[in-house]
């Protein structure tokens, strides 16, 4: 978290002086490249700004995006907290299935599921 920011869960009010803040939502997103044929899980509390460094050379972009510049967001599921948003990005890494991300993407009732599970 970055230095002078309050990190206020949703429906929580901010006590002392009403200070700059905001509320930091953890989204785990999918991204899927063309190219590759091949969706990127991961999780942030900036996905617009995540997908721009996942597009190009900034710090934060990682090996396996790098080998293209076409990747689409697909899905966002807004997560609780940081922890929260972990633990499902994980889930969704270790089911090893594109038939799985894609029902994912498809089917809002295996969002629930997954984003209740945890």
């Amino acid at each position: 978290m970055a230095i002078g920011v309050v990190q206020v869960q949703q429906g929580e009010q901010a006590s002392g002086h009403m200070a700059r803040f905001f509320i930091m939502n953890w989204t785990v997103y999918i991204l899927f490249s063309q190219k590759l044929n091949r969706f990127y899980v991961g999780y942030s509390h900036q996905p617009d700004i995540r997908l721009l460094q996942h597009l190009s050379f900034l710090k934060g972009n990682t090996a396996f995006t790098a080998k293209a510049q076409d990747w689409k967001q697909l899905l966002c599921l807004s997560c609780r907290d940081e922890t929260h948003a972990r633990k499902v990005e994980s889930h969704i890494k270790k089911m090893k299935s594109k038939a799985f991300i894609i029902n994912l993407i498809k089917y809002p009732e295996l969002q629930r599921k997954v984003l209740s599970r945890y």
